[in-house]
């Protein structure tokens, strides 16, 4: 079911759309089906040039990450779990160019709060996937690299996804509150899911990517298409979990 998930979230972002309609005007083109063909080029073409719109993308992320505001006081905690992203290991390159910028803006929004508290656990998260090392692991790396103490890091290797990591917390929190850090468009899901396991969350967002760039670059981008694909990928994530009675 996991495998399935992926494979089927894969095909339905922005860009497997776009290209899927662009794909249907080529076969109509080639059929001689020209009036068809207009309709799915008009459609595909329409299809990027709306997503790639500044306004457009911001609308769209923006209800995500406006689901919680920014923690900027650090509270008294136990605990601060900094949810998994993604990392390619290679011993050629530093550890930061190692572990994706998603991961290392969680991990250092993290670190912010470890260094504001005492007698506090930081809670790394994430499975290897197809690398030869978890993303829990590179994430401990980089953090003590950073000055985090490794006698305070608590290593959860086996999560697959964030209900996994949920359910893995709450063996070490129990009712404990805990300070809850990742992307500003996953934490609305997050949360659901770790207080449906019995979690105490305090969120943390970070990563915020919903505002206005003044750029005359940043109005039609693929920054923006990408922001939409974060989108899409967590308004299905809800649906997903809201059919699974996950939330």
């Amino acid at each position: 079911m996991f495998t399935v998930k992926k494979i089927i979230s894969a095909f339905l972002l922005p860009i497997p759309i776009g290209i899927f309609l662009l794909f249907m005007a080529f076969i109509y083109l080639m059929f001689n089906s020209y009036k068809k063909a207009k309709i799915f080029l008009f459609l595909g073409l329409s299809w990027f040039v709306l997503l790639s719109f500044q306004p457009i993308s911001n609308a769209i992320l923006a209800p995500l990450e406006n689901s919680h505001k920014a923690l900027i006081e650090t509270p008294k905690v136990n605990y601060i779990l900094v949810l998994g992203s993604g990392h390619k290991s290679d011993e050629n390159l530093s550890i930061t160019s190692q572990i994706k910028m998603v991961a290392i803006n969680r991990l250092v929004e993290g670190i912010r709060h470890y260094k504001n508290l005492e007698n506090v656990k930081l809670i790394v998260s994430g499975y290897s996937f197809s690398d030869k090392n978890s993303h829990a692991f590179m994430q401990e790396k980089l953090a003590i690299s950073l000055g985090v103490n490794p006698n305070d890091i608590i290593r959860l290797d086996s999560p697959r996804d964030t209900k996994e990591e949920a359910i893995e917390a709450k063996k070490i929190v129990g009712n404990n509150e805990l300070i809850l850090v990742t992307s500003a468009s996953h934490m609305k899901r997050s949360v659901l899911l770790f207080e449906k396991e019995g979690l105490n969350v305090i969120a943390s967002p970070t990563n915020h990517l919903a505002y206005k760039d003044d750029s005359y670059s940043a109005y039609f981008s693929a920054k923006n298409i990408r922001k939409v694909e974060m989108a899409i990928h967590e308004y299905l994530g809800l649906l997903y979990s809201f059919l699974r009675k996950e939330i």
